[in-house]
């Protein structure tokens, strides 16, 4: 579905990634780790368009779309929940969500998406005329993914989904991105909560300054002892 090769960006003069190459298929989950600083973001921002590839190639579905603006890439499948959510917090609930379907046409659908996000987390139907920015952090990250799906992507980005949250909303939020799967949407979630990501991811790629330095199944990487050294908390 998703193949980035060997692809370059950066901001500036200033590179960031140098050489990335990775794979997403189509309804699977795939983790990127990295220390910060790594690239993980600006990975997630160069495939949406946000910041533009110097090098490299990345294709959707078979066609090229490092050329893309971010604009066009809700029309190929592509939704980014960008890490710190970026809602509009004076805009009610119900409004930052419909803002997530601003390229479809059809409002009966709309509305049906809507209802099946609002199912997908009660408490947002529950609040769904107040102001975003009176949301906990849980309920700002559920607002945001749910926004991100009204676009029905193919492929849905999620960039540190748990940074910030409670253990509890954390595993509720994970436990919503492996429905999400279910749905049959393919999943790239950039973490560095590696032990909750691998533990519902199929792969997993480790980006160490701009490059990947580990890639490999899951349970390879959940059992790698560079992994287990730097991300999970494991020492020898």
């Amino acid at each position: 579905m998703l193949i980035l090769k060997d692809v370059q960006a950066g901001y500036g003069n200033i590179k960031v990634l140098k050489g990335v190459s990775l794979e997403v298929p189509d309804r699977s989950i795939v983790t990127l780790l990295g220390a910060n600083g790594a690239g993980k973001t600006t990975t997630a921002r160069t495939i949406t368009g946000l910041t533009s590839a110097t090098g490299g190639t990345i294709e959707f579905n078979g066609a090229r779309i490092d050329k893309l603006g971010p604009d066009k890439m809700i029309g190929r499948g592509i939704a980014l929940v960008p890490q710190g959510r970026m809602l509009f917090p004076e805009l009610t609930v119900d409004e930052n969500l419909q803002l997530g379907a601003y390229t479809r046409r059809d409002s009966a659908e709309v509305r049906v998406t809507a209802e099946k996000a609002y199912a997908q987390f009660p408490i947002l139907k529950e609040k769904y005329k107040h102001d975003a920015g009176t949301l906990s952090g849980g309920q700002q990250q559920m607002l945001a993914i749910a926004r991100a799906l009204m676009g029905q992507p193919k492929l849905l980005i999620l960039d540190e989904p748990s940074l910030g949250l409670a253990p509890r909303i954390v595993q509720e939020i994970f436990d919503t991105i492996v429905r999400i799967r279910e749905d049959g949407c393919a999943i790239l979630l950039v973490e560095q909560n590696a032990n909750m990501a691998l533990a519902i991811s199929e792969t997993g790629y480790v980006l160490d300054s701009g490059r990947v330095s580990i890639s490999g199944s899951a349970k390879e990487l959940a059992n790698d002892a560079r992994v287990q050294q730097a991300y999970l908390g494991h020492s020898d």
